[in-house]
């Protein structure tokens, strides 16, 4: 198991990124079709982890886009979470600070999405304060655009929260205790906590699910937010505390800005202390579980987003 050293977010993009090269041609001409122009050029871009196609492409015409694109018999969750981010993002409402889907190519194998080009960039890492507060403003606009969730919950994802009971067998607590004794420590209470939450699945609002700084890119002018496949519906505060979690790495107190925000000033003490469990759990059992090919990238940002969400939380505690 890989641990992150220190309290750096640390790299902020998977391995196994394919380039637009490697593509089959009749995707890159599937591709250039829903587009109406021959791709000239292709930049391949940081931030996520999906195997697979990431690349701002240039087009012939001069406009340009974002495609990702991942094969069904490579990498089958990958392709699959591209479909439901299809559906998706498809039926977001035009106003909300998302990208624009342009197209969608798929054979049944190869899945690629074609998106609006959005200039920008990454927020710095750590966090620096004027664009946290940024991206906190649009967390809470979203939550606003997005109540009631104007998509049906059929096509949304199950939440990826939870998973402390998984991790009671011998080695699972073994290896959790190498990463994080405190919980290894208090699992007992990590799991009576998860077993009673209720507070964050109460709610109608649209939530992404995964909104940590690899999924936002920002401008002078805006703040998008990227990536929807684990989109799902619950209260409106729980992209708040994802994100102020992740601040916690750039060692950031959350606790005052959870104090003043409009979507988590209000709450009980247990309704942040629970999403921080059910964060910190679903982060810690998958990469604890994980298997020997797992993206080495992908697991050392799970283990320190989900010490951070646990430091935040033995804080409250």
């Amino acid at each position: 198991m890989i641990v992150p050293s220190g309290m750096e977010m640390p790299r902020a993009t998977g391995g196994r990124r394919l380039a637009w090269d490697a593509l089959p041609s009749e995707v890159m001409a599937g591709v250039e079709r829903l587009l109406g122009a021959k791709v000239i050029a292709t930049i391949d871009q940081p931030g996520g982890f999906s195997e697979g196609l990431a690349a701002r492409v240039r087009l012939a015409d001069g406009r340009g886009a974002f495609v990702k694109a991942a094969q069904s018999a490579r990498a089958p969750a990958v392709a699959g979470f591209h479909r439901r981010e299809a559906a998706i993002s498809a039926r977001l409402p035009p106003q909300a600070p998302v990208p624009r889907l342009l197209g969608t190519y798929d054979d049944g194998d190869w899945i690629a999405l074609a998106f609006e080009e959005i200039a920008g960039r990454l927020p710095a890492q750590p966090w620096r304060g004027e664009e946290l507060r940024r991206v906190l403003e649009t967390v809470g606009e979203l939550a606003s655009l997005l109540t009631p969730s104007p998509i049906d919950e059929e096509v949304l994802n199950r939440p990826r929260l939870g998973g402390w009971p998984a991790l009671t067998p011998r080695h699972e607590r073994d290896a959790l205790a190498a990463l994080a004794p405190w919980a290894a420590d208090h699992l007992d209470d990590l799991i009576a906590v998860e077993a009673a939450a209720m507070s964050p699945f109460a709610g109608h609002t649209l939530l992404h699910g995964d909104l940590y700084p690899f999924n936002i890119v920002m401008n002078a002018d805006r703040v998008v937010v990227v990536d929807w496949p684990h989109a799902w519906v619950g209260a409106p505060y729980c992209d708040v505390v994802t994100v102020l979690s992740s601040a916690r790495l750039s060692g950031v107190d959350p606790q005052p800005l959870a104090d003043a925000h409009p979507l988590t000033r209000h709450l009980a003490q247990g309704q942040i202390d629970e999403l921080l469990v059910l964060h910190a759990g679903f982060l810690f059992r998958t990469a604890v579980t994980a298997g020997p090919g797992a993206d080495r990238h992908l697991l050392n940002m799970m283990i320190a987003l989900a010490g951070a969400s646990l430091r935040w939380l033995q804080e409250r505690w």
